[in-house]
């Protein structure tokens, strides 16, 4: 424990966003009768979330100047020597972490007073993502596995809240039930890899664990000759698969845009689905055990990069689009991860969370601008009209695609560059998938931009029937009627996340991964060498801004340029040569409007095979061995006994006399010595 760091200041930071959830959550709503108004509920939620990010910002710089702090704040119990506990581990990786929670979570809280304005489940709209901000600091401040497991299932469980939050729309309740099964099969996998470590250290604190990392790898699991390191790995890697939406547990992702956009931004964007990649990135000491645990974290990075890039080609809703961007930038962090680049994925984290979190916020605010249509084809020419949104969504834009000088350029060239030296199986492919994904990733994203902001205007007309952001069949703009810019609670939001969407990247690149920041909160081993490699090459460079200009002539960039110029082509010069590859391209196309048949797979094998297993047990054991068997076979074996003893009971004395006789002389049979018996 260092000075500098208070225990109970510490504290203060998840009990504050919790207390504003509390009040909004019990006194704004039917529960307690509506006893504060809307204005108390925003006010006390908005300034709980304020108190946790000055405490982070105040925790990051003194963490900055060498202050650590690691130790329990409550004991909850000891079970034979096994300590559960509530307890902080802060240095530099959570530090950073709880800034950027708190932040976004800020941003997303001020744009919710504007977007959700007319909705009757505002307070309860802010008790849970007040409540969600709570969650989120406890994962990432926690010290030992029992809080970050609770911390783990509290985002599921807000996120669950935040999905269905229109609970009277059909898709809303299919969505967060199909969030909620997906992540209790990566959670699975979670609680077995926790559990294998527990039981071989006997201890849930990670300090402890790694201390104990020899014993892990020196083991194998029993009945097995797997290694004890790889399996464990593997599990807590499964978690994070279902966390953070990697290839097949990804599904429940884009779905989950049934809920409203704020929490599209703080849960589906920025915070909540980064969780997994948080994780293995302070589990390194663990995961740096394992190569087949690494090299199996590339590859199913590489695919979710590349394969749910090429979905959003295809897509035509604004938030889905996005959503699917999130994927495949997912995949570049789990990539980085695999390549024991651990510090460059949450590089990229932190610099995704900026951007992404601002490409949210700003297609909110064309639906709003625009009625609540999320179709882009009905959309068009909106540059004028909405000059904010339109700013701030190129310079979101231009974060995403990695170009030089904004901030996603010096995380996803870093990534790209990690793989590029990693020497574990896999990272061929996986280098291959992340720079195929850049051209993909820039065509999509422009294709949006153009779409929504260039050209022709299409909306406003009278039959444009379609479905919005709150579930109901909607007009969009009536003939005639002019989009504007939305109220300051909205514009000012993606100001402030713009400016780190430029500027963050350059102004932390040296420190955060060329530096000393993560020194002590990430471990890589010697024989993984390509964060040494990616030193090497930004010195050799001339540092952030020489990486930029360098990068000018580097393949990434000609890549993320032809995918500009393809979709300038394709929706802005010649609109029609998308309409003509579709014709050409059916199968491809069908294939990826129908999500590879993922989604028709798990409902036809998984769900049908659980409806199938459900109803034998309910036939046969339920029906036939409980009813039948156990509960009505025991009630008619009484009955028949019953009847059968009914029978012999005359009531004469004669006959039960000679019973007894009967008895008397059977057991003389039985007993009497045979004859022939020496």
């Amino acid at each position: 424990m260092t000075a500098g760091l208070n225990p109970q200041l510490l504290l203060a930071a998840p009990l504050a966003p919790l207390a504003g959830a509390i009040i909004a959550g019990l006194l704004g709503t039917q529960f307690l009768g509506n006893v504060v108004g809307r204005k108390t509920s925003h006010s006390v939620t908005i300034a709980g979330v304020l108190v946790a990010l000055i405490i982070s910002v105040y925790t990051l710089i003194a963490v900055n100047d060498g202050a650590r702090f690691e130790g329990a704040i409550y004991q909850w119990m000891n079970v034979a020597g096994l300590n559960f506990e509530v307890g902080f581990k802060i240095d530099s990786l959570s530090a950073m972490m709880m800034c950027v929670v708190t932040f976004v979570s800020l941003m997303v809280h001020i744009y919710t007073m504007g977007y959700m304005a007319e909705d009757p489940g505002y307070n309860r709209f802010f008790a849970y993502i007040s409540l969600f901000t709570f969650s989120m600091l406890m994962l990432v401040m926690s010290n030992n596995f029992l809080q970050l497991f609770f911390g783990w299932e509290a985002v599921g469980l807000v996120s669950y809240l935040l999905i269905g939050f229109w609970y009277t729309r059909p898709t809303a309740i299919f969505a967060n039930l199909k969030a909620f099964l997906i992540n209790r099969v990566g959670d699975f996998g979670f609680i077995l890899g926790i559990g294998l470590i527990v039981a071989f250290t006997n201890t849930t604190n990670y300090e402890e664990v790694f201390a104990h990392k020899e014993l892990l790898l020196n083991n194998v699991l029993p009945g097995t000759d797997w290694l004890l390191i790889t399996v464990a790995c593997i599990c807590l890697f499964i978690g994070a698969m279902g966390k953070s939406a990697q290839f097949p547990l990804h599904v429940w992702l884009p779905d989950s845009m049934e809920g409203p956009t704020p929490i599209s931004a703080l849960i589906h964007a920025a915070t909540m689905v980064t969780a997994g990649i948080f994780m293995v990135a302070r589990m390194s000491p663990l995961f740096e055990l394992s190569d087949t645990a690494l090299s199996f974290i590339l590859i199913i990075g590489g695919v979710t990069a590349l394969f749910m890039g090429f979905m959003g080609m295809v897509q035509t809703d604004i938030k889905r689009i996005v959503a699917y961007s999130t994927l495949s930038q997912l995949g570049y962090m789990t990539v980085a991860l695999g390549a024991s680049a651990y510090s460059v994925a949450i590089f990229h984290l932190m610099t995704h969370a900026f951007f992404k979190a601002l490409l949210f916020l700003a297609a909110g605010s064309v639906i709003v601008a625009l009625h609540h249509d999320q179709d882009i084809r009905h959309m068009g020419g909106l540059r004028k009209y909405l000059p904010i949104t339109w700013l701030t969504s190129l310079a979101g834009s231009l974060a995403l695609i990695g170009t030089p000088f904004f901030s996603g350029f010096y995380s996803k060239d870093s990534i790209i560059e990690a793989v590029r030296a990693s020497h574990l199986a896999g990272s061929t492919f996986a280098q291959f998938a992340v720079l195929a994904s850049v051209f993909v990733t820039a065509f999509y994203t422009f294709r949006m931009y153009f779409l929504v902001f260039h050209g022709k205007e299409n909306f406003g007309h009278a039959d444009a029937t379609h479905t919005n952001d709150h579930g109901a069949e909607h007009h969009g703009l009536s003939p005639g009627q002019k989009p504007h810019e939305p109220s300051w609670t909205i514009t000012v939001p993606l100001i402030l996340l713009a400016i780190p969407s430029v500027f963050i990247g350059f102004l932390t690149i040296k420190p955060m991964l060329h530096g000393e920041f993560f020194n002590s909160a990430i471990y890589v081993a010697d024989q993984h060498t390509a964060m040494h490699k990616l030193t090497e090459e930004f010195d050799h460079v001339g540092g952030a801004l020489g990486m930029a200009l360098h990068a000018l002539s580097s393949l990434p960039f000609l890549l993320a340029l032809a995918g500009v110029a393809c979709s300038y082509l394709f929706y802005i010069v010649k609109p029609e040569i998308p309409a003509l590859l579709k014709k050409k391209l059916n199968v491809l196309y069908v294939v990826l409007d129908n999500k590879y048949y993922i989604d028709k797979f798990n409902e036809n094998f998984f769900t049908a095979g659980a409806r199938l297993l459900g109803q034998g047990l309910w036939n046969v054991g339920d029906k036939t061995l409980i009813d039948g068997l156990i509960v009505n076979g025991s009630a008619k074996l009484i009955a028949w006994s019953s009847r059968v003893m009914r029978t012999i009971q005359t009531g004469y004395i004669y006959h039960y006399a000679f019973v007894m006789i009967l008895g008397v002389l059977g057991f003389l049979v039985y007993f009497m010595p045979s004859p022939f018996s020496k």
